[in-house]
């Protein structure tokens, strides 16, 4: 059912319920074989970030849909996947969007909360849609921690990098310090460091962390390295820098600043766990139904005959939203699906 249309790009709104969750990058739960299940209730994004790899928000020339799951629907589908995992379950909600956009966030991480197995539900976030009434209630609902991504402390930059011109990252940091100060959510802040445009913000975010208390259970800061993906978005004169070139340069502030940067799994307690199967291979020809639009152009949603896997399809515009087609397996690692019709 298309509810809306989204924002500048003229996106629709496609709400999600009685498919199967597993399957699409862009909604539902990926499984990536550890104990840590990413929960993604939307695909929406306020913002428009320069270096967005997933060339969300109203800005994205790209995206024809964006989806909302159904509660109910991702909440059925989530505790059937954690009981496969056992304990200590980390839910974490780090959608291609910003979870904010849901308009049942709290409630979702109230029943995450409430699954058996889980001991964590996390949250990544630009925060741009936060006041100090959801964080209370998000803390009151259980949410364990708040990745929160702040790319720069200058004002003028942070709205540049964000490509949105009421983006205040001052309100951001205001409410990094409540969280630390009045929630009982732990603080991790993310910056993305993109060469050439946020190099000396950095060491700005990183004693910012540290001043507001960031981190009294899980690391204080978890640095991400800009990667030019291939249908993000790639700054002007931006290039991505080697790995041994970030982990050198993390090393140098770790001496610096007296703080952890290089991290592991180790530091949130991911391990390796029980996965669900992946149960169609690369090439396989299947049957599938086209029940939606798909996430980008040229792209359908479709559900494969068991109904046991959502499957994007690709090179599908002519295919009509009820069609009945067969598919051939392009992809399927960590039980994320596409494929593309056969004629």
């Amino acid at each position: 059912m298309i509810l809306m249309r989204y924002a500048e790009g003229g996106a629709r709104v496609f709400r999600v319920e009685d498919i199967p969750l597993v399957g699409c990058i862009a909604f539902g739960l990926i499984d990536r074989g550890t104990n840590l299940i990413q929960v993604r209730p939307t695909s929406i994004c306020p913002l428009s970030c320069v270096f967005c790899s997933t060339d969300s928000g109203p800005k994205s020339r790209g995206r024809i849909t964006e989806y909302l799951v159904s509660l109910d629907c991702l909440v059925e589908n989530f505790r059937r996947l954690a009981s496969v995992k056992g304990d200590g379950v980390e839910a974490h909600i780090d959608t291609v969007g910003d979870p904010l956009t849901y308009p049942w966030l709290v409630e979702l991480v109230s029943e995450l909360r409430g699954v058996r197995g889980v001991e964590v539900v996390s949250m990544q976030t630009h925060g741009s849609l936060l006041n100090e009434k959801l964080l209370d209630e998000l803390s009151s609902a259980g949410l364990s921690r708040i990745n929160l991504s702040i790319d720069a402390i200058d004002a003028d930059l942070a709205k540049r990098l964000s490509d949105t011109e009421w983006y205040d990252v001052k309100r951001v940091a205001e409410l990094a310090g409540y969280i630390v100060d009045n929630t009982s959510i732990d603080l991790l802040v993310a910056p993305v460091w993109v060469p050439g445009l946020n190099d000396q913000e950095i060491p700005k975010i990183i004693e910012f962390s540290l001043s507001v208390g960031a981190g009294e259970k899980w690391p204080p800061l978890g640095v991400q390295k800009y990667e030019a993906h291939k249908r993000g978005r790639k700054p002007s004169g931006v290039h991505p820098i080697s790995w041994r070139s970030f982990y050198d340069k993390l090393r140098q502030w770790e001496e610096e600043f007296g703080v952890k940067l290089r991290l592991s799994p180790e530091d949130f307690s991911i391990r390796r766990a029980p996965s669900l199967p992946v149960l169609y291979r690369k090439l396989e020809k299947v049957s599938v139904r086209v029940v939606g639009p798909g996430w980008l152009r040229g792209e359908k949603l479709a559900v494969t005959s068991r109904g046991d896997r959502v499957i994007t399809l690709v090179g599908a515009d002519h295919i009509p939203i009820g069609a009945s087609v067969k598919a051939r397996i392009l992809t399927n690692k960590h039980n994320i699906y596409v494929a593309e019709p056969i004629s």
